[in-house]
């Protein structure tokens, strides 16, 4: 195999659950080929540098092997390989996240009067 969807790899390196939500990250343009947007079908290939975001992080890696099936997580591991820049790119998200915490995210559904209060203070 010397080629393949783009899509299908993505599910295959385990960075989405599920095959249409990796289709749909590269029809919005979270999915990033060479720098360029690309479309679902797009053929890769080994040696391709691809920028990722799954929602969760963002990934930059270089496809080291191609792959159609899921399997465990340490096969899919080998698919590829993470860039300096990404590694550096992804500890400096969650640093940042660590450190400034939105105050939004610890509230679940409709705010009550008290966790506007404090979102307005916090606002402030």
């Amino acid at each position: 195999m010397d080629t393949i969807r783009i899509d299908k790899w993505l599910w295959a390196a385990r960075f989405f659950k599920t095959r249409s939500l990796a289709t749909d990250a590269v029809e919005r343009g979270r999915v990033k080929l060479n720098d360029e947007r690309c479309k679902p079908a797009r053929n890769l290939k080994v040696g391709d540098l691809l920028d990722i975001d799954n929602g969760s992080s963002e990934w930059q890696v270089q496809v080291l092997g191609l792959s159609d099936q899921r399997g465990p997580a340490p096969s899919a591991r080998l698919l590829y390989e993470e860039t300096p820049a990404g590694v550096q790119r992804r500890e400096q998200a969650a640093e940042r996240r660590q450190l400034f915490a939105e105050p939004a995210d610890q509230i679940r559904g409709r705010p009550t009067k008290r966790d506007r209060r404090q979102l307005d203070r916090s606002r402030d």
